[in-house]
């Protein structure tokens, strides 16, 4: 049990901040700021694989989230050249 706990303290700093990174490229993307979403969705990026490589999250579970923040950065992209 305490080395669950310990575990589950260790895990919580990963998954919190790729959740935080996520957050901050979906918001930065929803106000407009392209350039700084992407400097951000670089940050997330990073850390999801980095949680992936500790095993705190599968990588299929990175990748897609990776995925998806991609499509939305790309939509966006999209939207304000045309």
């Amino acid at each position: 049990m305490r080395k669950t706990a310990k575990r589950t303290l260790h895990n919580r700093r990963y998954i919190s901040g790729a959740r935080t990174y996520v957050k901050r490229v979906r918001s930065l993307i929803a106000e407009g700021n392209l350039e700084e979403a992407e400097t951000a969705a670089n940050q997330a990026y990073s850390t999801l694989d980095k949680a992936a490589r500790k095993g705190v999250i599968h990588p299929r579970n990175a990748a897609r989230r990776k995925g998806r923040l991609m499509a939305a950065l790309a939509a966006a992209k999209s939207d304000a050249s045309s």
